[in-house]
């Protein structure tokens, strides 16, 4: 039997397959099934910014601003007590997950400033959380906020987090920056453990019928695999810290890939939502009839193998590789 075991933010883990941040965790039964069915951590469910600044009426500098403009976004705020539960009670909520499971129970903050909700960093490790997952979801309409005002905001987020805990930090970003490995390295050393590639930002459609923006979240497919895999292959080695690889995670190939690749983990939920948590036990045996086809005897063996920093054409994941993909249509017919 292959040994499956890996480690993510100083946690060991019994295999790479961690339930990330969705509706399953938001009750205490969800995240029981999701260690039942054979997931190694769990990332709660998000508690967002607006709930924190809902409860303090304290709106933070890039919440608010712009608004003197578009007075009408201060009315935005979704219906909170129906989309989520409140900050207190996911608090209790990390509480009890403790005292039912044995796999490390990760906290999830989703915001973008540095005002009071950093202060639930520390409450949500008094709660006892294993570790933290900052979900940095900010996307930038104001023509006067420069990429590397928005990029210094992130590394003092998350300096600031880091003086209020102890326990591990994750970072988890969206793939829309200049220099995603200058980044990666500076939020490494303000104090990020690791890294989660990548978020994916809500797609709104527009109604033309009722000339409305409608929210529309589509789940995942493997095909979203490749963007994480190639960065988190880039970044292995260069930066020091761990690599969660998530969005297109749907298979025990997909978790395999991204370990080659250099990530210590693979967070998937769009796989679960859409076929049930059992999934996560048949991907484990996936995986482990591939390993055992292929002769691997382990995660760590395969760890970091198809890195850029490996691999015998390491520009495969740079610009030759375009060339190479268009290259490969020379030879077709298309009349």
């Amino acid at each position: 039997m292959p040994d499956l075991t890996t480690t993510y933010l100083g946690l060991q883990l019994k295999n790479p397959v961690v339930a990330s941040a969705s509706p399953i965790s938001k009750k205490l039964e969800g995240i029981q099934r999701l260690e039942e069915a054979g997931a190694s951590a769990v990332v709660m469910y998000s508690l967002f910014e607006e709930q924190i600044t809902h409860e303090s009426l304290a709106l933070d500098h890039f919440l608010n601003r712009g608004t003197e403009t578009f007075a009408e976004s201060l009315t935005y705020f979704p219906d909170l007590e129906r989309y989520n539960i409140g900050p207190e009670d996911y608090l209790e909520l990390i509480h009890k997950a403790k005292q039912k499971v044995s796999i490390p129970v990760i906290g999830s903050l989703n915001g973008v400033s540095t005002g009071g909700w950093v202060e639930y960093a520390r409450k949500i490790e008094e709660a006892g959380a294993d570790a933290l997952e900052l979900n940095v979801y900010y996307l930038v309409t104001d023509p006067a906020i420069t990429g590397a005002e928005l990029e210094q905001n992130y590394i003092e987020l998350v300096r600031n987090v880091r003086a209020q805990v102890r326990i591990p930090l994750a970072v988890k970003l969206s793939p829309f920056f200049t220099s995603l490995p200058n980044l990666a390295a500076q939020l490494a050393s303000a104090g990020a453990n690791g890294l989660v590639l990548f978020n994916r930002f809500m797609q709104p459609d527009l109604d033309i019928e009722t000339l409305e923006v409608t929210p529309n979240l589509q789940l995942s497919t493997s095909a979203e695999l490749r963007l994480p895999l190639r960065w988190i292959a880039i970044l292995y080695g260069r930066v020091a810290c761990d690599f969660a690889l998530t969005s297109g995670v749907h298979t025990g190939q997909d978790v395999l890939k991204a370990m080659m690749a250099g990530a210590n983990v693979a967070m998937l939920a769009s796989e679960l939502l859409q076929n049930g948590i059992g999934r996560i036990s048949e991907i484990l045996g996936e995986m482990t009839a591939w390993m055992e086809q292929y002769e691997y005897e382990s995660i760590q063996q395969m760890h970091g193998s198809m890195s850029q920093k490996n691999v015998a054409e390491p520009a495969a994941y740079e610009r030759a590789n375009y060339m190479k993909a268009l290259q490969s249509f020379d030879n077709k017919k298309l009349y």
